[in-house]
């Protein structure tokens, strides 16, 4: 008779072990020469020497299985006991799979482009409109590296700017005020990491959401990092956060350039940088258009309804500058 301990260190307990420990009840039943005992991310199992070590092999992979793919059914057990390999969907353009198993994918050319610079490039920019799937692309591609232990952790940033809402009259402490600010970061989040292991992750520091004034003075080592909503940086901000980056680490910053919030006066740091940055060795850029929204699709025609009427103000106003200009000249 021998004992082991197996410890599952990247699993979430619940999609491994399964609702009301199914899949520890398959397990008992396909090897019956074992007695098998699971608490928390621990197996602990005795019996035969034999089916032990088949055991063991067989766990390590199920634990694969169950952490590349965020699901672990009772047929997917039996086929990996058998040595067979589960049948996935082979998605084109997959990034990873989500919650539940759910393929996420670059749904657009220019989501693909982006996994393309990400992989080329320690720092990538990636501009377009809302909707145009950019920062969810960009969060995937944190969780995927973080997954296959490229990294240590993912380091999520917005600027906390405020648009129509002053934070000191908001209700709660400073992390409940800033919070609504992130929560885009948060639900992108919950799409891709069962609830077990994102609390774990955000308890741990694995995966810190932070607003953009909290990064100073910090290096940000063997990591991925975003910065979201960077069209609302100063160019002094933007300088700061990029300069945070360390050894083994990438950064992805988004934003859209046609919803600046900062002040009439104030230059975006996300324009100013695309334009110091745009020939840097190392750094990439992929621009979104209307043709990437992938929300409702009422979402792309209302873009184009302010892209035609932001037109339409341009010229009359371009038109008004003429007039004056002529008037000026018959004086």
């Amino acid at each position: 008779m021998i004992e082991r301990i197996i410890i599952l260190e990247d699993i979430d307990p619940v999609v491994f072990f399964g609702i009301n420990n199914n899949n520890v009840q398959l397990l008992k039943t396909l090897y019956p020469k074992l007695n098998i005992v699971a608490r928390g991310n621990v197996i602990k199992a005795s019996g035969d020497e034999e089916m032990m070590a088949d055991f063991e092999e067989k766990i390590r992979e199920l634990e694969k299985f169950s952490v590349d793919t965020n699901v672990l059914k009772e047929e997917d057990i039996i086929e990996i006991v058998k040595g067979k390999t589960p049948e996935i969907a082979k998605q084109q353009n997959l990034i990873i799979y989500g919650l539940n198993g759910k393929p996420i994918l670059a749904r657009t050319k220019n989501q693909q482009k982006l996994v393309d610079e990400f992989d080329k490039n320690d720092m990538v920019f990636a501009i377009g409109p809302a909707g145009s799937g950019k920062t969810y692309t960009a969060i995937a591609l944190a969780v995927r590296a973080l997954k296959n232990r490229q990294v240590r952790k993912i380091i999520l940033s917005r600027p906390a700017v405020e648009a129509g809402e002053k934070l000191g009259f908001l209700p709660g402490d400073m992390k409940e005020k800033i919070d609504p600010y992130l929560q885009p970061l948060y639900d992108a989040l919950e799409d891709m990491l069962p609830p077990f292991k994102l609390k774990e992750y955000l308890e741990t520091k694995v995966i810190q959401i932070a607003p953009l004034a909290f990064m100073r003075g910090r290096t940000l080592s063997d990591a991925i990092i975003i910065l979201d909503e960077a069209q609302n940086t100063s160019k002094a901000q933007i300088k700061m956060f990029l300069t945070r980056m360390g050894m083994n680490a990438k950064m992805i910053v988004t934003g859209d350039l046609t919803q600046i919030d900062l002040p009439s006066k104030q230059q975006s740091g996300l324009l100013h940088s695309i334009s110091v940055l745009g020939n840097v060795k190392g750094v990439g850029k992929v621009e979104f258009d209307k043709n990437d929204i992938v929300r409702h699709r009422l979402v792309q025609r209302i873009v184009e309804a302010y892209d035609k009427s932001e037109l339409k103000e341009k010229e009359a106003r371009k038109r008004e500058r003429e007039d004056i200009k002529e008037k000026r000249n018959r004086i």
